[in-house]
């Protein structure tokens, strides 16, 4: 049936085109915009997934430049502590050199005392952004640097690369109260009375206490507290004099009583203590000292906690006691070597660390672009398709608008 009011064809055609028309612009918004969701609208859930990960790309940005600052100041320290040893060891040089009877020692200690000035001068000027990390200023002993951000179904958290600092400074160590050894069987002669080791009545320092149960524990450490001065822990120094001779021992992590009379006793006989007038003999944790001589030998020891790695540069004295010099500044060397070391292990995880983060931000990107990009070449043959329908929608409505007048035919 045919009607004049009705004109089905032309309805079709007209849904059609309008199907047509909004598949086109779609198309062409795809193309101006670059992405096929653009909104929210498009597609909800690939929409909230792909904001979720720009913002975890924009999040990522921001640890790159955390990592990058990371590694700049660990490239600082590090070189500071490299230049710290390449001093040490010229410091190390003039001192073997004193060990020489025909020398002039006084003009060599001038020359130490010269590097040592270069030393505190290059500890103290190794900062980035106010941040020094080898003179001890950071109280904690650490920094973290931000290094990653870890999303899981419970929510979002950050973690940090743990950076331990060092202090190379030459600041002086305070005295511990106790801990470091006590002296039993003294006899006080001289006035003012001095406690001494006499023939026949032999003297032990022993009754040393750690910082928590056991060895030794590092500086770092978590149980370990540097402002208590009652135990030791690593770092600290005991010292044992007898008559004019002194030896020191640096306290090591792992330590026990026995490991630190034993360093007593090798520095005591390192620095020239005589075997023939005195007799050492370790026991049970403690260090015993009998006196061979008829004469009373003044004994003396303390315990020190240095607040700077070089702590006893300034008090090296090649002009009157080299031997003792040889022996601290090896101690030193090494502290310096460690950290040196210590910060080069640091910046290699963190440089490692921002290399991924930036393979890692590549890859959200491309993710992204994956879910809402559009594939220009699938957008261009679409366009191309939906002109072409457009234009037979077109032709399809002009032939259903003219059905009605061939109605006319029949009233002829």
């Amino acid at each position: 049936m045919s009607s004049i009011l009705t004109n089905t064809s032309a309805m079709v055609a007209l849904q059609t085109m309008k199907g047509i028309s909004a598949s086109l612009n779609k198309t062409q918004a795809d193309i101006s915009t670059g992405k096929t969701i653009a909104s929210a609208k498009d597609n909800a859930a690939v929409w909230a997934i792909s904001k979720v990960m720009e913002s975890d790309v924009e999040g990522f940005k921001g640890i790159s430049d955390s990592l990058s600052v990371g590694s700049a100041t660990l490239t600082v320290a590090r070189n500071a502590s490299e230049t710290v040893t390449k001093l040490l060891t010229e410091v190390k040089g003039k001192i073997v050199a004193s060990q020489a009877q025909n020398v002039d020692r006084g003009k060599i200690q001038t020359d130490i005392d010269a590097l040592t000035k270069q030393i505190e001068s290059t500890v103290g000027a190794a900062q980035f952004n106010g941040l020094n990390l080898v003179n001890g200023s950071v109280a904690s002993g650490s920094v973290n640097v931000l290094a990653s951000l870890d999303r899981s179904q419970t929510g979002v958290t950050s973690s940090n690369i743990n950076v331990e600092t060092q202090n190379l400074s030459t600041s002086a160590g305070e005295v511990l109260t106790a801990g470091g050894g006590t002296l039993t069987g003294t006899t006080n002669v001289g006035t003012p009375p001095v406690a001494s080791v006499v023939t026949g009545a032999p003297v032990s320092l022993g009754t040393f206490a750690f910082q928590q149960s056991g060895p030794a524990i590092a500086r770092n450490d978590a149980a370990a507290d540097p402002a208590v001065l009652t135990a030791m822990i690593a770092g600290d120094q005991i010292s044992l004099k007898i008559g004019s001779v002194e030896g020191k021992y640096t306290v090591q992590k792992g330590d026990t009583a026995d490991a630190l009379v034993a360093g007593l006793k090798a520095s005591l006989t390192s620095n020239g203590l005589s075997d023939t007038d005195f007799t050492l003999t370790l026991n049970a944790g403690a260090l015993e000292v009998a006196n061979n001589t008829n004469q009373a030998a003044a004994i003396s020891a303390s315990a020190t906690r240095g607040t700077g790695g070089l702590s006893g540069l300034n008090d090296i004295d090649v002009v009157n006691d080299p031997a003792t010099a040889l022996q601290d500044i090896e101690g030193m060397l090494q502290t310096s070597i460690d950290a040196a070391a210590s910060f080069g292990s640091s910046q290699k995880r963190i440089d490692i660390q921002n290399e991924f983060v930036g393979k890692l931000t590549d890859s959200l990107k491309t993710g992204i672009g994956v879910m809402v990009d559009t594939d220009m070449e699938e957008a261009s043959a679409r366009l191309q398709a939906l002109q072409v329908q457009q234009q037979l929608a077109t032709q399809a409505l002009s032939i259903a608008n003219q059905q009605p007048q061939g109605l006319l035919s029949l009233f002829r």
